[in-house]
This record gives C-alpha cells, structure tokens and sequence, in this order.
C-alpha cells in the first residue's frame, strides 16, 4: 500500500510503498478514502526535519541533555550511532483519516466491515487505528466533510475546558483551521467571537462565520480592541490557537481577559509568562490535550477502556461524534475551509503547497483503491536471495523493529554473516525502515511470511514481551532455530508449556535450537572475568548494582500483561550474568523490593550450589549521570570491578590490573554471532536450554515474591 513518510534527518516527503496492516484486538482496519493534512502539526514537522542538527538541537534542548548524559556513560560513538539511528526513521504523517471499514479485530463489536469511519488514522490506503479513536459518520455528510472532524474534536476540547456560556466574549487567536473551526463552534455555543490573525483571507472567513476580527498586521493595539469588543469589561475568555515560538499570544491574551477570565492553549507557543499578568486577575490558564480526554491513555486508546459516561461526559471518541452531528445538521462550514484537493499520488506537491509562500488551509488528499493495497508483504527490489549451498548460507527472519530490534540486534545478525531474510512488525512503516536500512529481502506485517517460509532457517523474535511465549512456540513448531530477546515468557505455565514443546521435539529427534538474548554472558569483559574465576577456589561473592532509572507506570514493560514488569523484563539480565559467573545452579533466592516505587527498586539475592552467593540491586531512584551498570566479584582475597562494560579493573589480583575498552560492549555481537555459528554448524545453543529455562523461573518466582 501507499503511505506518506517524512525523513526526519533530511525533510524529505515521500510517497512509499508499506506492508499493509492487519487488524488487531480492539482495533478496526480501514480502507482510506480522504485524508485533511494538518498545516499547523504537520508544517511543523516537516520544518523541523529541514532544519540543520544545530537548529534540531536548539528545537529539543531537553533531548540534547539526553545525549550528553548517554556520552558521559556510553561513550561518544555509541551515542552517535544512537541520534543517527532516531533520526533515520521515517515519520509518518496525517491523523485526519476518513474511509470505510475493511475488517475489525477481536472484541470490536460497535463497529463493522462497511461502516464509514473517521480517525486520527494516518496518510496512508490502509489504516489500523484502535476502536476509541474512530467514529462512524452518519449518513449524509461527505468524506470530504467528515475529514474535519478531527481539528473539529481538537477546538472543541479547548472551547469546553474554556467553559463558554451564552453571550459571553470569546477570543479565538490564531485563524488557521483549527482556529476558524473554534469560530464556529463558539459561534454555536451562543457566544460572541473575535478572530486575531495576521492573515487577510482567514479574518475574512472568520467573519463569514459570524465573528468580528482584528487584524494583527495592522493593528497596533490589539488589547485596546479586545476591550472594544468587551464592552470594556474584558473578554472572559481567551482560547489560542497560533503556532510560534512567541510567548506575545499568552501575554496579550491575559491582559485582554477580564478579572478570572479563563486563557486556554490549543496550540504552541512560547510559555514565558508574567506573573503580573496572571496574578492581579487571578487568571487560569490551561494547556488543552488534543481530542480530549482519553488522549495519550493507553488504556484508554489501545485497550479500548472508555470513561463511564456519567463521570466523564466527553472523551475524545464522543467529542468525534458531537462534531460530526453538527457536520449532518451543516451547523459548521467546512467546504469554505478547504483551499486545495490532490490526489495521493501527488502528495509531494500538496506538501510543497503547504510549506510554500501561497495561501493554502484545508489540503485534501484523495486515495483511490489499487490492486496492492492490502499487501502485507513488499519485496526489497535489488535484494537477492543466496543460493542455499550448504552450510555456507544462515537465512534469518525478524518478528519486531522496535529501538532495540532495529538499534542492536538486526545490526548484529547482520555482522554476523547472516542473510536478512524478513523482517515482520505490526506497523509495517517500521518493517519498510528495517529492510532498507539493513538489507532484507522483504518487508512484511503478516507472521506467515516468516513461519511458512522455507528459505529461513531461523527466526529472531524481537517484539513485544507479551508476544514471546506465543512466538517462540510457532518458531519451534515450524522447524526454525529460534533466538528470542529477553524474556523468554512472563508466566510459570507459559515457561511450562516451552519446556514440554522442546522435550517433545528432542525425543523425536527434532534437535530444537532455542537461545534467549542474554548478551553479557558473551561480553568481553564478562569472558575475562570467567576466565580469571576459574583458576580461583571456593566460592565467590557477587554484587550487582543496577542504576535502572524511573519508566513511567503507563509504559508498557510496566503493564504486567504485556510487559511483564521491570524485574522479569530486564533483571533477568543480571541473575543470568550471576549464574553464568557462578557456574554453578540457583539453589536459593529473595527479594525485598521499596513498594513506594511500585517494585522498580528491588534488591534480590542468588545463592548457589557451590556456595557462591549473589546481590542485584535493580534500582530506580538514582541519576541517570551516573553509570548504569557496575559489577564487582569477590573471591580468593581479590576483588574485580567492572564499570559499564568500558573499564574492568583488579584488585589484589594477581597477573591482572586492568582492561579497558574505548568504547561499551554489552556482548550483543559476540551473541549473534555465536547464535550464527551454531545454526551453520549444525551445532548446540550456545547457551544451554536447562539454564535458560532455570534463569527464567528463578526470574518469574523473584518478581512475584
């Protein structure tokens, strides 16, 4: 299918061909008609991804503390590798969505095959979009219409936080479609409206919608307008609708409210503010979040959770729907709003239309049906696949793109010799980038590409947590060597179910290869501390100390569900790293966790057969200046330190002082690689399946403690 994407590192729009999506629970796949490109969102992004990296940096000061602070840990080169690698990914663009329904996931009931529906769905012939972000259109309003009710839901959010009643004063700053939507809708509520904008042809359909204007080009005083308009009592509202780095819109909106007047944000702008302009009014000022409330709710947007109506009146999907019943009763205008039409094809022209100097407002896009729409499998053109000479050749398919996928392990494989064979993820925008990047035969969103697929002999399963136990059945069941990044599952009947699959394959002679990414046993550092113990008697002491840093709780590792939380997640990690140095079972183990930080701060304590005993301190309450991960081994009168896989130092070890790398290596390439080996070989996992099975429920049995 079609889908427009914006290079963040060069600007540049373009109109790709992207596996089509596939529906998912709670989710409804649609088939695009019209799609409405955002000028203000969208401008803004395009602008930023022309910008040089000093005007980015300058854009995003907080992300440019991110990266000194990943330098002061990491290194420079990693850190580099890291911005190129954000910035590499294609953006896409649009969340003005309007077709009909193709297709819904399980749990989707309200909504069927047929239905016409308006979402915040992106520029692209096939959309996936989650059940409380679309609406069915009612009968009688045109696509093109119904497309506007999305930046109809946005002004309306902010017209209800600014709490309108009839015949008040209301100023709408800022005329774009948004803003001239906000008119109309205030216009509605029974108030009266004065537009600001700088623009001749916005202030004239500002006053076709009934609102009186001023225009900021000429005008020199817009306060002493506002009190006009007010009667000189001062506008009890202010809702500002501009885009500018300019904190002028909230200054002149405070001193144009009245005593209490209410000053709502919609849009951007800088937020230097006055003290003195709220604090002589006892002003409020509010920042209004997009549709409405549910936004930015993962439970609310991707588990389809709705707010009881009797608690929360408007969300966002029934704010959806209050603009699209003033569409069928033609109480808004929205064909005056709408200044240019393109077919998708020409979408890069449209895009040129909106960031040109010409006056441009509402830009439709139409998409008509063509016959690869719904493909969910693109090839890579110029990418040949090996001819299967023997033991020469390791095909390998991916399941997930994600940062880490696409950032480390693809990377990896790929330096390991193996022949990309297919990359698969739900949102095929990630799958295309990967296969680009790094030189996969396909791009795909459908799993099948992968499990029936002859040519690969393993598969690399990098996706969501939840997903693992599931994935790593069908790798196994189809044949394939599977290496899946950490966990290996998040329950006890889950780990049990792997543990019968592969006992089951290995009686038949089946000779299953299943291997978890647990890479720092493969560290260089790692190697040279296994190295020294082994010539080191009797048991060992092991502190581990882990600065993890805070996740937010709606993050999804902390969803117990799909995540499984941050101790089977990536503790995991460490308890793995213990038994590997110990080489030696868990024969006991303990956790005491600070329950105020909702079990990210744990300790958990390892005491092996051998006598050998372990600390990890998972912590989430420190800095993240400070390293992240430290090591230190006690054993035989000597002690190593390792900082951060960069610097491993002994003391009162003999032989040996120090060992340091310019630059941090977790072990993920000597991982891959021996996976590689061990496929072309005909040869065992490299990691033994007893202890990946044995770390995985000493990890489960600890997180739920």
């Amino acid at each position: 299918m079609r889908q427009i994407l914006q290079n963040l590192r060069t600007g540049e729009t373009e109109l790709a061909d992207v596996p089509s999506p596939l529906a998912r629970r709670g989710h409804v796949l649609v088939r695009t008609s019209t799609t409405l490109i955002s000028t203000g969102t969208e401008r803004t992004l395009v602008e930023f991804g022309q910008a040089s990296l000093l005007g980015k940096a300058q854009a995003q000061p907080d992300r440019v503390r991110q990266v000194i602070d990943k330098v002061r840990t990491d290194g420079l080169v990693p850190t580099l590798e890291a911005v190129a690698g954000k910035l590499s990914k294609p953006l896409p663009l649009g969340y003005c969505n309007v077709g009909t329904v193709l297709d819904t996931g399980e749990d989707v009931t309200s909504i069927r095959a047929g239905d016409r529906v308006v979402s915040n769905g992106p520029h692209a012939d096939v959309v996936c979009v989650p059940l409380n972000l679309c609406a069915r259109i009612p009968p009688g309003v045109p696509d093109e219409h119904a497309v506007f009710a999305v930046p109809g839901a946005i002004g309306l959010q902010g017209l209800r936080l600014a709490q309108p009643t009839l015949g008040e004063a209301i100023v709408v700053s800022g005329l774009g479609l948004i803003g001239l939507l906000t008119v109309q809708l205030a216009r509605a509520h029974g108030c009266r409206v004065l537009g600001l904008d700088f623009d001749a042809g916005r202030l004239a359909l500002a006053r076709q919608f009934g609102a009186e204007t001023v225009d900021l080009s000429t005008v020199n005083d817009a306060i002493r307008a506002g009190q006009t308009f007010s009667r000189g009592r001062g506008v009890d509202a202010v809702i500002i609708t501009a885009a500018t780095d300019s904190s002028e819109p909230v200054h002149q909106a405070a001193l144009m409210c009245r005593q209490r007047g209410r000053i709502v944000l919609v849009g951007v702008t800088g937020l230097t503010l006055s003290r003195d302009d709220f604090y002589k009014k006892e002003l409020s000022f509010q920042v209004s979040a997009s549709y409405g409330p549910g936004r930015y709710d993962p439970n609310y947007e991707e588990k389809g959770q709705d707010y009881p109506v009797g608690f929360v009146r408007w969300t966002e999907n029934r704010n959806f729907e209050a603009v699209l019943d003033m569409l069928a009763e033609r109480r808004l205008d929205v064909e005056s709003l709408i200044s240019h039409r393109f077919p998708a094809e020409q979408a890069t022209s449209a895009y040129g239309v909106m960031t040109g100097v010409a006056p441009s407002l509402g830009i439709l896009l139409s998409f008509t049906s063509t016959p690869d729409a719904r493909a969910t499998n693109v090839p890579m053109p110029g990418v040949l696949t090996p001819r299967s000479s023997g033991a020469e050749v390791v095909s390998v398919s991916f399941i997930g793109a994600g940062n880490f996928g696409a950032g480390v392990l693809i990377p990896a494989f790929k330096r390991a010799g193996a022949h990309l064979r297919a990359v698969v993820s739900s949102r095929g925008v990630s799958s295309l980038h990967a296969a680009r990047t790094f030189g996969f035969a396909q791009a795909a969103t459908d799993l099948s590409t992968i499990f029936d697929d002859p040519e690969a002999a393993a598969v690399v399963i990098a996706s969501r947590h939840e997903s693992h136990a599931e994935f790593v059945t069908r790798g196994l069941l189809a044949s394939k060597s599977v290496f899946v990044e950490k966990p290996l599952c998040l329950s006890l009947p889950e780990l049990d179910r792997i543990e019968a699959l592969y006992t089951r394959l290995a009686r038949e002679g089946k000779t299953p290869r299943l291997m978890i990414g647990f890479n720092r046993r493969f560290a260089p550092h790692v190697t040279k501390i296994r190295e020294l113990l082994s010539v080191a008697p009797g048991p060992k002491s092991f502190v581990m100390t882990v600065n993890a840093g805070a996740v937010p709780q709606d993050h999804w590792v902390q969803d117990a569900a799909i995540g499984g939380g941050r101790i089977i997640g990536e503790a995991c990690h460490f308890v793995d790293l213990l038994r590997f140095l110990a080489g030696s079972p868990v024969q006991a183990h303990h956790s005491t966790r600070m329950e105020a930080l909702s079990g990210d701060t744990v300790t958990l304590q390892l005491a092996f057969s051998d006598g050998s005993i372990g600390t990890i301190h998972y912590f989430a309450n420190g800095s993240r200046r400070f390293p992240k991960e430290r090591l230190e081994v006690f054993a035989d009168g000597g002690i190593l330190q390792l900082d951060n896989f960069r610097r491993l130092r002994g003391f009162g070890w003999p032989g040996f002082g120090s060992m340091n790398l310019w630059r941090q290596d977790k072990g993920q390439r000597a991982c891959a690689q021996a996976f590689v080996n061990a496929v072309r070989d005909d040869g065992p996992s490299p990691i033994p399946f007893e202890e990946v099975v044995e770390v995985t429920r000493t990890t489960i049995l600890l997180a739920g403690s």
